[in-house]
């Protein structure tokens, strides 16, 4: 895993938000791309110490370890306490493919009651309640860039995506936040 703790963060220093929301640049975090066959999954989870979810839109999380089902076969795993998650899952003893994309990815918390509607200002999914819960998640776009959206309460998001796109992202969660307090 690349060294987090003395990486330059991309978003470092980078504050913003509105009345109706905040935009906070997440701490580093562990990630990994992981897939596997559906036979894997149960030892793969056991290795991890959660359940990989297996239904669209759901994710799982024990303490600070979170695993956002992506597809079929795909998870992106993120580790925001001690790390370890390429250890854990070479332990396995399962087939699978894990790729460590910690230096890849970085992630926008937004939160506040003009959460959803600051996401709606580049992301076209219905970010209400009832079609996309707390723990609902879903890789999807946000203006041009490809994201993956994690509700994590009532009125949070974490959003991760691509480091060279850091600046765009927050550039662009800035302006929908200015519009969603008006």
């Amino acid at each position: 895993m690349v060294e987090l703790a003395t990486r330059t963060l991309p978003l470092s220093g980078f504050h913003g938000g509105s009345a109706v929301t905040s935009l906070t640049p997440a701490q580093p975090a562990e990630r990994v791309s992981l897939r596997a066959r559906p036979e894997d999954v149960a030892a793969l989870s056991a290795a991890l110490g959660l359940s990989l979810p297996t239904q669209a839109k759901t994710s799982a999380t024990a303490g600070k370890r979170s695993a956002l089902w992506l597809g079929p076969d795909e998870w992106l795993v993120i580790d925001e306490g001690e790390g370890g998650l390429m250890a854990a899952l070479g332990s396995s003893g399962a087939l699978h493919s894990a790729t460590d994309v910690s230096h890849r990815n970085t992630a926008v918390l937004v939160a506040g009651p003009g959460a959803a509607k600051t996401l709606n200002g580049g992301c076209p999914l219905d970010l209400s309640l009832k079609m996309f819960p707390v723990g609902a998640c879903a890789r999807t776009l946000f203006g041009k860039i490809e994201v993956v959206v994690l509700r994590t309460a009532e009125d949070a998001f974490r959003v991760e995506f691509w480091r060279s796109f850091s600046q765009y992202a927050f550039g662009l969660l800035q302006d929908a936040a200015e519009d969603a307090a008006l």
